[in-house]
């Protein structure tokens, strides 16, 4: 997730080729029937079919969704509008393409002017530290973050950073976070050992070439463009290593709807998260449906997809372990306080609609 549009707006409506993860795609039929039996499996077809009973009688309840339009990882989110997933859990969902700041989107869904948004925990974390009314309700995937190198600039590795020059495109970036987190882990101070240069977002590969920088960290679609236009090297991801089972994207809803209409924030957290295994299984129809949003080649936009995870989308205790895991992980980089204890204040930001 990644790049921000320029103004908000409202619409009513690892190798790609290598991922163990992805997943074949199924024909229509094949994935309806597979997820019903998900569904059964997993104890919420009731609640399907009660959201399906309110479509069919016309009773939508209305939902105003922030997103990132240009971040390809929220594709799902465009084939859940244009496969009426959210209609058959009985909303009648309005995109709302945000182009502010994390404060300010928590604070839009935490004042109702949305009701819930699809982010980054790196990039929400932070600011949920400082008690906004907004709860995790699942996480969605994981992947979309890239650290990239000439093939020529010495950088193979993580520790050959040491000493090196990182451009990003924003200096709190998740990114940015993520990577500092990976090179502390592994003995090199992120702070002291590597300087870290913003750039505008489009000139991250310039950078790179002018060897001004001798790596760049952001997220999809730029860095993996970037990757292929430019023959760049990419030394790790955040599905590397001890990361390949972590999501990186959360669902959160204003605390305030899940307090007053639970229902509405169930059927909300079931959708987005159905579209996670339909984008799963239909890989080129989210890219079809995503391109309605963004102008991103809808080759490049399935190759990216089959390159995440969005299978991998932990609710409850997992999902509150990964919440705790980053926590700790960020105090490493000086970004979260250091007496958060990480387990209450997991306990505290996510909310159970589910159960």
């Amino acid at each position: 997730m990644h790049q921000e549009p320029e103004q908000p707006s409202a619409v009513n409506r690892s190798s790609p080729e290598g991922n163990p993860r992805s997943t074949g795609t199924l024909n229509r039929r094949g994935w309806l029937q597979a997820a019903g039996a998900l569904a059964i499996a997993g104890g919420v077809a009731p609640f399907i079919w009660t959201s399906r009973a309110s479509a069919a009688t016309g009773q939508l309840k209305p939902v105003k969704l922030a997103w990132n339009a240009s971040s390809v990882c929220l594709a799902p989110v465009a084939a859940a509008l244009k496969e009426n997933i959210f209609r058959n859990h009985g909303l009648d969902v309005e995109l709302i393409n945000f182009g502010g700041s994390t404060d300010q989107l928590l604070e839009a869904i935490a004042t109702k002017k949305a009701d819930a948004g699809v982010g980054m925990a790196l990039r929400w974390l932070k600011p949920l530290e400082q008690g906004f009314d907004v709860k995790l309700t699942a996480a969605t995937h994981g992947g979309c973050m890239r650290l990239l190198t000439l093939s020529n600039s010495g950088v193979t590795d993580l520790k050959s950073l040491k000493g090196k020059t990182v451009a990003v495109s924003d200096m709190a970036s998740p990114a940015k976070n993520f990577f500092s987190i990976l090179l502390a882990k592994r003995g090199i101070d992120p702070v002291r050992d590597v300087q870290w240069r913003q750039y505008p977002a489009d000139l991250l590969g310039i950078a790179l070439e002018k060897g001004e920088a001798q790596a760049a960290a952001d997220g999809d679609p730029r860095t993996y463009l970037l990757r292929k236009e430019r023959g760049l090297v990419e030394v790790a991801t955040n599905l590397s290593d001890e990361y390949a089972n972590r999501a990186c994207c959360v669902l959160g809803i204003r605390g305030s709807l899940i307090r007053e209409d639970k229902q509405t924030a169930s059927a909300l957290t079931h959708a987005v998260l159905q579209a996670q295994d339909w984008t799963v299984a239909n890989p080129e129809g989210a890219a079809r449906h995503f391109a309605e949003f963004a102008k991103v080649p809808q080759a490049d936009v399935v190759a990216m997809l089959k390159s995440h995870t969005h299978g991998h989308h932990p609710v409850g205790a997992d999902l509150k372990k990964e919440l705790a895991q980053y926590t700790d992980e960020l105090k490493l980089v000086s970004v979260i306080r250091p007496g958060t204890d990480s387990s209450k204040f997991a306990e505290r930001i996510y909310a159970n609609v589910l159960g």
